[in-house]
């Protein structure tokens, strides 16, 4: 049978029950106007304001550049506000210039238009005073809205949000580590972070159709949603479209796909999948597709099995089986199993590839439900 998967079919009546599962997830935006006063919140025991602080620590010249460039200073001196900056000292953004192809110097900020650099910056911000302490420790992530408005012409109150986190391996925000926390200032806290902290400008959706690598996916997922075309019908396409959604989606590159199909006696080519059954393919979406944003750094450290959005049509499937390996704050190993893959553990070649409504981590071999 298809996938080696028995009675795919009985299990997959559910047209439309994985994208109303869509439609209630926590939303990756929020509405929220982060310039009004906080009252009623803890008052941070600093003397200086979070401006104050990164002007006069030499180990922030870079960012003190990047916040003059982008006139985010009166945000940061505004003692009504209580505010969490996850900081890129200067190592911070050496590092992260280099990995973006510009030379490690504070001149290269002149090459990054004023625009981007707020929105980056922005994106470090956020208006909730939270002390490493409170920092959560929840699986899946919690959100906190930023600063950054992605999409004014929306809502001027709408606001990307970021995924504070911590665990027994540290603390984090999204999958970068945090390198020391609580420097308290009269207007919150700022924490260091090991790299700048990238916002995402593309939909899961945009993400892997623009990867040259996903193309088998990319068919699977066209053949998947073969006669609907909207999220009320049920269309998969448009809720990994969903500015709304918030979700995980585990990616098999093309030789994940290649090697499924030549061992089932097929031709390794995405067009094969045209003559797949619908809700087969539905079933196998589904599989891969968590219900919520899970950074590899939160991930768990034993092997534990966690449910997907196929648990929304049959309860008491097990789900994926996902284990994760650090040295030091930084995950080394990441591997997940679908329970009838022999034991055989597919890898994640390319992990935490944030996007507006989710993050995609690629892996090198189809997740088999059963």
């Amino acid at each position: 049978m298809l996938f080696s998967m028995k009675n795919i079919k009985k299990l997959l009546p559910f047209a439309c029950i994985c994208m109303l599962a869509l439609q209630a997830c926590n939303k990756e935006f929020e509405n929220y106007d982060p310039t009004s006063p906080t009252i009623n919140k803890p008052n941070p025991s600093g003397s200086s304001t979070l401006n104050d602080i990164i002007n006069t620590d030499t180990s922030f010249s870079f960012l003190k550049a990047a916040v003059a460039k982008t006139g985010l200073g009166p945000v940061l001196s505004n003692t009504n506000l209580r505010l969490t900056l996850f900081a890129p000292d200067n190592a911070a953004f050496r590092r992260s210039l280099v990995a973006i192809g510009l030379p490690p110097i504070e001149a290269a900020l002149g090459f990054i238009d004023t625009a981007t650099l707020r929105s980056i910056v922005s994106y470090h911000l956020t208006p909730e005073y939270l002390p490493a302490d409170s920092i959560p420790t929840a699986f899946p992530n919690l959100q906190y809205p930023t600063f950054l408005n992605p999409a004014p012409q929306l809502s001027p109150l709408l606001r990307l949000t970021i995924f504070p986190s911590r665990n027994a391996n540290g603390a984090f925000v999204n999958n970068i580590p945090i390198t020391a926390v609580n420097t308290l200032a009269s207007n919150g806290v700022l924490h260091r972070v090991a790299a700048i902290v990238l916002p995402p400008s593309k939909s899961i959706y945009e993400l892997i159709t623009a990867d040259t690598s996903l193309t088998f996916l990319v068919a699977v997922l066209t053949r998947a949603d073969s006669g609907h075309t909207s999220i009320s019908d049920g269309s998969l396409i448009e809720g990994i479209k969903n500015i709304g959604a918030n979700l995980t989606l585990f990616a098999p590159d093309n030789n994940a796909f290649r090697q499924l199909l030549t061992s089932m006696g097929l031709p390794p080519s995405p067009a094969v999948f045209a003559g797949f059954p619908v809700n087969t393919l539905r079933g196998l979406i589904a599989y891969h597709l968590l219900d919520s944003r899970a950074f590899s750094v939160n991930m768990p450290t034993t092997p534990t099995f966690i449910k997907t959005f196929l648990n929304s049509a049959v309860p008491a499937h097990p789900g994926i089986n996902v284990v994760v390996s650090f040295t030091g704050p930084f995950v080394t190993s990441f591997k997940v199993t679908g329970v009838a893959n022999g034991g055989a553990a597919a890898t994640v070649i390319a992990q935490d590839l944030n996007a507006t409504n989710g993050v995609v981590h690629k892996i090198d071999r189809v997740l088999l439900p059963q």
